[in-house]
């Protein structure tokens, strides 16, 4: 099985790069930085970079980066996708450069999702240094936060996801929007850190390849504080403050300039798998998170 560590990374497109620097800077509280090839870097730890933004013609989220432990690791990946009859392929000289790694594999899922697998990181040991005095980001070991990708094609793509690239289920919610009509499933998966979940599956397309990443701070006051900037810099709200009941994270989301949703959020849970049980909820919200006000 590939051993992942945590979400390292994950690449987003837009038509102006600035847009993003703005975004990441008056907004987020994160500092940028020119990315070779044109891109943008954008800080959130003592990383160069934990998102990676590309110009291009349609705003997007492009994929997910998959942290190994080592080359060892690596190579066990390598031979499991080709075990598996996966076909991969090996990143260019020009993506390993940019993304900062020893060495890059890109699969895509039955969905469409393209996950890049990586070892090594580079790294300059610059501090984080926020402008807009967010103290830290909790990254770490964890990774970035999570990803949420859309996965219409559900069973065969939540096999890739567990049987290939070696997550496990968390939790499960099967989302009715009519009481008496199908359930659309979303499942929240785990890999090897003590974070609910890196990844999570939802069964209905979207356009713009991710329904949203989610970055966690380390008190109320930030969210708080973040969530004034969104308001000043007329950012729209995508959801209202609340406190999810898997994994207990007290969030709001907004939209970023590449069409997808970002959850900027406190408080989320960290748990010994070896003492978990996975478990369906019934309902997303402990209070609040009015997804309604992003439709207004």
């Amino acid at each position: 099985m590939i051993d992942i560590r945590g979400l390292s990374y994950f690449v987003a497109q837009v038509g102006n790069l600035g847009d993003w620097q703005c975004y990441a800077e008056d907004v987020l509280g994160m500092p940028t930085s020119p990315a070779p090839g044109g891109a943008l870097y954008v800080k959130m730890d003592e990383r160069p970079f934990r998102m990676l933004v590309v110009e291009g013609d349609s705003p997007r989220y492009l994929a997910s980066g998959w942290e190994l432990a080592g080359e060892k690791a690596f190579r066990n990946a390598l031979a499991h996708l080709e075990a598996k009859g996966v076909e991969w392929q090996a990143g260019s000289a020009e993506e390993i450069e940019q993304r900062g790694v020893q060495a890059l594999a890109i699969v895509v899922d039955p969905a469409g999702n393209r996950h890049e697998l990586s070892w090594g990181h580079r790294s300059d040991c610059l501090p984080f240094v926020s402008p807009q005095g967010v103290p830290r980001f909790v990254t770490g070991d964890m990774g970035l936060g999570h990803t949420v990708l859309p996965a219409p094609n559900f069973d065969a793509t939540l096999a890739f996801a567990t049987e290939v690239l070696g997550f496990e289920v968390s939790d499960i919610f099967n989302f009715r929007p009519d009481p008496n009509g199908p359930a659309t499933r979303i499942h929240f998966l785990h890999c090897a850190n003590a974070r609910h979940h890196s990844l999570a599956l939802a069964e209905y397309p979207v356009p713009s390849g991710c329904v949203h990443v989610m970055v966690e701070v380390d008190s109320m006051t930030e969210v708080g504080r973040a969530h004034d900037r969104m308001q000043a810099h007329g950012v729209p709200l995508s959801a209202t403050l609340g406190q999810h009941l898997n994994d207990r994270m007290t969030s709001f989301y907004m939209k970023t300039p590449s069409g997808f949703d970002l959850e900027y959020g406190y408080g989320g849970l960290q748990l010994d798998w070896a003492e978990h049980s996975a478990f369906e909820f019934t309902r997303v919200s402990i209070w609040g998170h009015d997804f309604s006000a992003g439709r207004q």
